[in-house]
């Protein structure tokens, strides 16, 4: 039997295809809300838009329909799904779960340099909260948790964090023409704990910033009733 040389049969992947590309813009608009709940879309018109043909929006659709962000059913209009308290909640548990871990991991794994990078984060975020650049604050907060895990050693955590948290993106994204400063104050608490060596501290400022969204949905669901599937649902 003659021994196949998988050099000849394998070709080098892109770093980015344009699936990816296409799941990635889809996803960002969602979350921001510039895709509203409810809203409809379909494949031709997204090719159309993107400049792609059908095929990776079709493989981008898929993604998003099993996240649970696209409503997709044969002969129905394809739609932006409605925001599901169960499942912010549901995102909400898992964070708290693993990023408890992770800010004890971090009081005792960070070094100076690594506080720095996050003391530079927050320089960054500040200026944002100035600003009042949601958008930018919202990148920026996700790269200051993505940070605490990737420099504690435990960059799988941000991945699960990741795929399960979306969820909340939405409702904290809404909560951020109200609650910015809340949300910054919180990051700069996190990290004075982390800073102190007190995982105590540190994991209750985590049950907090992550708790403060329970309080914040009920305000979010009065101002934009529409975007919410009902509590059956």
């Amino acid at each position: 039997m003659t021994k196949t040389n998988i050099d000849t049969v394998l070709s080098p992947l892109n770093r980015l295809s344009v699936a990816d590309s296409v799941f990635d813009e889809l996803h960002r608009q969602i979350l921001t809300l510039e895709l509203q709940p409810g809203a409809k879309i379909s494949e031709a018109d997204v090719a159309k838009a993107l400049g792609v043909s059908r095929q990776p929006v079709r493989d981008a659709f898929y993604r998003l329909s099993k996240l649970g962000f696209l409503s997709m059913r044969p002969q129905v209009a394809t739609t932006v799904s409605l925001i599901s308290k169960k499942s912010v909640q549901q995102a909400r548990f898992i964070r708290c779960a693993l990023e408890t871990k992770t800010v004890i991991t971090a009081c005792e794994k960070l070094s100076q340099e690594d506080l720095e990078a996050l003391r530079d984060l927050i320089e960054q975020q500040r200026k944002t909260v100035v600003a009042r650049d949601a958008e930018l604050f919202h990148a920026l907060d996700d790269q200051f948790h993505k940070e605490i895990c990737d420099r504690c050693g435990v960059d799988f955590a941000w991945q699960l964090i990741k795929d399960n948290k979306a969820h909340m993106d939405r409702v904290r994204f809404l909560s951020l023409t109200f609650a910015i400063d809340t949300a910054f104050a919180a990051h700069k608490r996190i990290l004075t704990a982390i800073e102190s060596n007190d995982p105590a501290a540190a994991s209750n400022e985590i049950n907090k910033h992550l708790g403060e969204i329970l309080l914040i949905m009920p305000r979010i669901r009065e101002e934009h009733p529409d975007y919410f599937a009902s509590d059956e649902e």
